[in-house]
């Protein structure tokens, strides 16, 4: 009697193993089906291929799965995109920064020259009042 419940054990242990063998090997299909991944079937098969390979493709396909989103394709286009848009922004505030800098030097050298020419004028009108004070 023991042999029979250790041989219906055996049995079910064999069978889980292999459904869990499958289940595994479908997850990166269920992935793809999911994400509604352009090459799905093509993964699915690859999947089988992998039960023959000793399972060498599975982690790869896991890759090739989860790299498909609908919201951004590939991913690389999008990462090109938004690149390109930090590249033209980094140009915008340079040539804003170029622009400030034109602006600072230009109005340091009106606030010198302003300086420059203050005292002369402070002296000259400061001599016209003497001048004007005195009687002739």
């Amino acid at each position: 009697m023991l042999e029979y419940v250790a041989l219906i054990i055996l049995v079910c242990v064999v069978l889980i193993i292999f459904y869990g063998v499958i289940v595994i090997h479908d997850i990166p299909y269920e992935i793809a089906k999911k994400r509604n991944h352009p090459h799905q079937d093509a993964i699915h098969v690859s999947g089988w291929v992998s039960l023959f390979t000793l399972h060498v493709l599975w982690p790869f396909l896991w890759i090739w799965a989860t790299l498909w989103r609908d919201d951004r394709g590939w991913g690389f286009t999008k990462l090109a995109e938004e690149q390109n848009d930090l590249e033209h922004k980094i140009d915008q505030l340079t040539d804003q920064i170029t622009t400030l800098q034109k602006e600072v030097s230009q109005l340091k050298y009106e606030r010198s020259s302003s300086k420059a020419e203050q005292p002369i004028e402070t002296a000259v009108q400061g001599k016209q009042d003497t001048n004007e004070e005195q009687p002739n």
